[in-house]
């Protein structure tokens, strides 16, 4: 089988994009990538072999090649990550896909491929069944022109003996004699059919070789694309060199523009202050004049705030005057009532006197 499918006999009918991984051979339990990144994930259905195959193809180095039988099964094993067992490869292949959809339409797929595969063996089998039924009755029917022979001289035997069996082995023989014919009639149909097989075969083996000369062919222009591959790699690799070069100095462009229009922005920024000064220089005149009339009042102002402060000054003096007059009339004050109560003390009691005399009288 080859490896790439040729488009004559295969076409592709699913495709995918996902990280092609194998099992450890050693350890039979971790992943060994096959690809370093993402890979095409093709189904391929042979028309001529009537089988389906999953490839996939990393540059020139073919990952994948699996045939699909009905035996397989393809697990999920997680939400972007499934798996199958290839006998015929003796590995395993995993497939970790970008996103759960991609993963849940490969599954799918290859469940539809997989009843296909079963389906065509199926009909492989009943015509191979078919066919070996054709050729068990073709065997039996050989076997007439010996019976034929033997019973005829068995004939020649008896008919030396007449009487009524005579009769019946010539009804024998006559009906022996029709096998006979007919026997030698599928003889010669046989013999039509073992020639147009030759004449068939005879045709493969021209086709085979006009193959082989078309394959040797496909391989020189398999190696002729390779080495154009090869080439156009290389100028592709140059041109993204020189494509990265321009987008740096696109980049720097870029930011050399960015800062063009912060220093025009900051030049605009300092004309509005220098416009601003200017107008502040020309009222600074008119400044001048109200600063000196305000200074002039400020004079005034200090001046009649020290004179403020002497009477401040003053009426505190009075203040404590007055409060030191009015201590001590507090202080008289209390000398005078206390003088007073004592003397209404005494008029009480001479009243108490005089109203004891009068009582008396």
């Amino acid at each position: 089988i080859s490896p790439v499918p040729p488009y004559s006999r295969e076409q592709p009918i699913f495709t995918t994009r996902a990280h092609v991984f194998q099992i450890d051979p050693s350890t039979k339990k971790n992943w060994v990538p096959a690809s370093k990144q993402a890979v095409t994930v093709s189904y391929f259905y042979d028309s001529t072999r009537n089988s389906y195959r999953i490839i996939s193809v990393d540059g020139t180095k073919v990952i994948i090649n699996s045939t699909i039988t009905p035996n397989m099964t393809f697990t999920k094993t997680s939400q972007k990550f499934g798996q199958w067992a290839d006998s015929r490869a003796n590995t395993v292949f995993g497939l970790g896909f970008p996103s759960e959809q991609q993963l849940t339409k490969f599954a799918e797929k290859f469940q539809e491929v997989k009843e296909a595969a079963k389906l065509a063996r199926d009909r492989s089998q009943e015509k191979i069944e078919t066919s070996s039924n054709h050729s068990q009755e073709s065997g039996r029917e050989t076997p007439s022109s010996t019976r034929a022979s033997s019973v005829n001289g068995t004939d020649d035997e008896k008919a030396s003996h007449g009487g009524p069996a005579e009769a019946h082995l010539k009804s024998e023989n006559d009906k022996l004699k029709i096998a006979l014919a007919q026997s030698s009639s599928n003889v010669k149909k046989w013999e039509t059919e073992l020639q147009t097989l030759r004449e068939s075969n005879a045709r493969l083996s021209t086709a085979l070789q006009e193959s082989a000369a078309s394959i040797e062919h496909w391989k020189k222009q398999f190696s002729a694309c390779k080495e154009e591959n090869d080439q156009l790699r290389s100028k592709i690799e140059e041109l993204e060199e020189q494509c990265n070069e321009i987008n740096k100095e696109k980049e720097r462009n870029a930011q050399l523009s960015r800062r063009l229009q912060e220093l025009e922005t900051e030049l605009q920024d300092k004309e509005l202050e220098l416009e601003e000064l200017r107008k502040q220089g020309e009222i600074i005149p008119e400044l001048m004049s109200e600063c000196e009339s305000v200074s002039e009042q400020l004079q005034a102002a200090e001046k009649k705030n020290k004179d403020l402060e002497e009477k401040v000054r003053t009426l505190r003096t009075e203040v404590e005057e007055n409060k030191h007059r009015q201590t001590n009339l507090k202080t008289e004050l209390k000398n005078f009532l206390d003088v007073l109560d004592g003397k209404i003390d005494e008029l009480h009691d001479f009243r108490q006197g005089l109203s004891k005399l009068g009582v008396d009288n």
